[in-house]
């Protein structure tokens, strides 16, 4: 089953990248992550109390709380940082290196967590390193200026400068770092609860970031639109983390957030279909390299 609950966080995380692509384009980054965390938060409790894991509230012990708490500080971070590169970069840019935590979160269980590095995880990692290069090159210049203008009407603003990158990386180590600290967090506890659990921890995070901008009333300015979009990504976050943390807690962790990972497939249909967003021959290639990485790892 964790397999199955793996591949459901991997199809709405997926949803979510493009959703809250849609809703920050006219909202500050660190204000949109804050809102629709409401939404995370809120979903995330419904469940917990619908599924009976909120029982289980007054017996968490120290030691959970404490690792969940980084865990939410962790996802706080990773968050604030991929919204800020999806804010400045593409989808199909900023998503293969988000996704290249995989990398990192599997020599991390390795480390802490006493998971095998087998040939064929060895194997797996180095495809997913390869194929996440191979992704997040640039583009070819377009051979004329009526490409040029094709381009600049089909995809999002793009900064001079590499912030984008910068941010994609920090969202990256951030989450492999979420990924190792949760399994522990939630080893002896219903992973619905702790999924609420560390959805306040990012909540009070996210806002307090905004508070310190000075930018609290900016939520009041949010138009419909991008609402309605942050509200559904905030409910395709919720959907992908009940899925994800479920798996996480049955199932090794080198091998949930790969799959995990998957998710790449679905933002980089979408961001083809709504976002109008192109892939290169070369990074075509390296998704597929991505994907053969992965399913490597269902087949040892």
């Amino acid at each position: 089953m964790w397999v199955l609950f793996a591949f459901g966080s991997a199809l709405f995380a997926g949803l979510t990248a493009i959703l809250a692509k849609i809703g920050i384009r006219n909202t500050d980054s660190d204000v949109a992550t804050a809102f629709r965390t409401i939404v995370v938060l809120l979903f995330s409790w419904l469940m917990a109390w619908l599924t009976g894991g909120i029982r289980g509230l007054a017996s968490v012990s120290g030691r959970t709380w404490l690792f969940l708490t980084l865990s939410g500080l962790a996802t706080g971070a990773s968050w604030l940082c991929y919204f800020r590169a999806l804010r400045l970069g593409d989808v199909n840019k900023v998503t293969p290196i988000d996704k290249s935590s995989t990398v990192l979160t599997m020599l991390l269980a390795f480390l802490f967590l006493g998971e095998p590095l087998t040939p064929l995880k060895v194997l797996a990692m180095a495809l997913i390193g390869v194929g996440a290069y191979l992704m997040i090159q640039r583009k070819a210049a377009p051979a004329d200026a009526a490409a040029q203008a094709s381009e600049t009407a089909e995809a999002a603003p793009r900064p001079r400068s590499p912030a984008w990158l910068l941010y994609a990386v920090g969202s990256a180590v951030f989450a492999s770092l979420t990924s190792i600290l949760g399994k522990i967090g939630i080893e002896n506890i219903d992973s619905t609860l702790g999924t609420a659990i560390r959805t306040c921890v990012v909540l009070a995070m996210a806002w307090a970031i905004v508070l310190a901008k000075g930018r609290p009333r900016d939520v009041l300015k949010i138009d419909r639109r991008s609402y309605l979009f942050l509200i559904l990504s905030g409910f395709a976050t919720g959907g992908s983390w009940l899925c994800y943390y479920r798996a996480l807690q049955t199932g090794p962790a080198s091998v949930v957030v790969p799959i995990d990972k998957l998710s790449i497939l679905v933002s980089i249909a979408f961001s083809r279909i709504v976002l109008g967003e192109k892939l290169t021959l070369k990074a075509a290639g390296g998704l597929l390299i991505i994907v053969a990485g992965t399913l490597v790892l269902l087949i040892q």
